[in-house]
């Protein structure tokens, strides 16, 4: 078994890579509907790892990376901060809903073939410890568990460097014909 700061160094030392990657590239943003015109929603995913197309700006603001795609799998990661903290002395429970929501969303947009688009049509969220700034990195890694024409559903959890469950998570999204570009 590895022990937990051996692999919280191969966690900060991978989100290094990434976000090197990542700043080298469009930032955070929009892409332009040429970008992602027939693409799959894997390979969407994909371009955005590989910094060709825009990262979403809330990952920025909320101190979170995408890790990894894969088909029905999405992988992120996490720094809580100080000023992700509520009043209570923990960090906000909206920070790891959102953590886990990309995880989510991400996961089914990988599913996602092209012209077909979706929208969380409902989430839920278990808490099952307090999340503290002294835990360094959290991961939250989504998968899709059924994916159809009108609906998907997926799981995730929000672990940490030692195997800790933070909190757990599942979605239902609506699937739909994408708007076409104006």
């Amino acid at each position: 078994m590895t022990e937990p700061h051996a692999t919280l160094d191969a966690w900060i030392a991978q989100e290094a890579e990434i976000v090197q990657r990542l700043d080298a590239g469009p930032g955070p943003g929009l892409a332009r509907p040429e970008q992602i015109a027939g693409k799959t929603g894997l390979e969407m995913m994909q371009a955005m790892l590989r910094a060709e197309i825009p990262y979403a700006a809330i990952a920025k603001t909320l101190d979170f990376v995408l890790l990894e795609v894969g088909p029905g799998r999405a992988l992120f990661q996490g720094t809580p901060l100080a000023q992700h903290m509520n009043p209570l002395g923990t960090v906000h429970g909206g920070w790891a809903a959102t953590l886990l929501d990309s995880a989510l969303g991400c996961s089914v947009h990988t599913m996602m073939p092209p012209g077909r688009a979706y929208t969380t049509a409902e989430l839920s969220v278990n808490y099952v410890k307090g999340l503290m700034p002294k835990v360094q990195r959290v991961r939250a890694e989504g998968k899709v568990i059924h994916c159809g024409r009108q609906l998907a559903t997926a799981e995730a959890r929000l672990v940490g460097p030692d195997g800790t469950l933070y909190a757990h998570a599942t979605t239902t999204c609506l699937v739909f014909e994408a708007p076409s570009p104006r």
